[in-house]
């Protein structure tokens, strides 16, 4: 009897806690790039990581703003794809590959 009461207090508990684990989270860091093309591509590759739902870039200030699902996409995952696209970010730097297959109106 005891047992059933100790469970009946601590599982609601739990519930709660894992309820209060924000599943959707927003993000803003920069990411370099100049143009039209380089903001169309950004949020390209930004969007094409499964749990990405929204993605944003400002071409003055070079601020991607995210909205994406934690549960499915480190931001980590989102830094290494879009510096495989050829754009550096504030966390990982593009490889040089990758940097020079960008259009001359997008090198930085």
């Amino acid at each position: 009897m005891k047992n059933t009461l100790i469970i009946l207090l601590i599982f609601p508990t739990l519930i709660l806690a894992q309820q209060s684990q924000k599943k959707i989270v927003t993000s803003q860091f920069i990411v370099n790039g100049n143009c039209e093309m380089c903001k169309k591509t950004i949020e390209k590759a930004a969007l094409s990581v499964k749990g990405v739902k929204m993605a944003k870039w400002d071409i003055p200030s070079n601020q991607l703003s995210l909205i994406f699902n934690q549960r499915k996409v480190d931001v980590i995952n989102i830094h290494n794809t879009i510096a495989k696209s050829g754009y550096s970010t504030s966390e990982i730097k593009a490889k040089k590959e990758d940097y020079n297959k960008l259009p001359m109106c997008c090198q930085y």
